[in-house]
């Protein structure tokens, strides 16, 4: 048996590039055509945020934490679970952010940046419009083609950016800070997986959440 230190941290992976890009192609060939409606429903969300109001920001809250809630079933459970057994135990995060976002929805006192003079808007609404139209167009970047692309609301990496694009925008700070912990979790967690894996674009959850962490930092603007 070898010696424990002779291990390398991409050996503790229980699987390969290969395989967790094949999950991706599974996963889209099992839910077409729900791409388009996602995508639909991700355009949707931006406008809300774009033109923020008290009920477009409960709809884009409660969008978002049935895309939590999917993503949790349909992809880490149905699919990630069963090749990596550690996935598991982030299944109860994805509830709880579901239930933040609910609640955050339904409560009063909450609002969204409006001011086109704050940057974090501009922040914000990037991170949720590359994550709704550039995120899916990196599948063809690494050579995977469009079938392994991952759209928002249906795999995580693109719905945690989004949500951390809403945690910059939602005021007060305090509930914005809440909103953003478990997505810059989840994207930490998968540059790391990318990076052992040696994936092009484990660069990418990472920036999003030093965008999002910077631009929250900021004073914020007026709702």
């Amino acid at each position: 048996m070898s010696e424990w230190w002779t291990y390398r941290p991409g050996d503790l992976l229980m699987v390969s590039l290969r395989v967790y890009e094949r999950l991706f192609v599974l996963h889209n060939q099992a839910l077409w055509p729900a791409q388009w409606l996602a995508l639909a429903l991700g355009a949707g969300l931006l406008l809300a945020l774009w033109r923020p109001g008290a009920g477009r920001r409960r709809l884009a809250l409660a969008g978002l934490a049935a895309g939590w809630g999917f993503v949790a079933w349909a992809f880490l459970w149905q699919r990630y679970a069963p090749v990596n057994w550690g996935i598991r135990y982030l299944l109860p995060l994805f509830a709880l952010q579901a239930l933040l976002l609910l609640v955050l929805g339904l409560g009063r006192g909450v609002r969204v940046t409006a001011s086109r003079r704050a940057p974090a808007r501009w922040a914000g609404l990037g991170l949720v419009a590359y994550a709704v139209f550039g995120h899916p167009l990196t599948a063809l970047l690494h050579g995977r083609g469009l079938a392994g692309a991952e759209v928002i609301g249906l795999a995580p990496d693109p719905l945690a950016i989004a949500t951390l694009g809403v945690a910059v925008l939602v005021q007060p700070a305090r509930r914005g800070w809440a909103l953003l912990a478990i997505p810059a979790l989840w994207c930490l967690t998968s540059a790391a997986t990318l990076l052992l894996l040696g994936a092009p674009g484990a660069w990418l959850p990472l920036a999003a959440v030093v965008i999002a962490v910077a631009a929250r930092w900021r004073p914020p603007g007026r709702a």
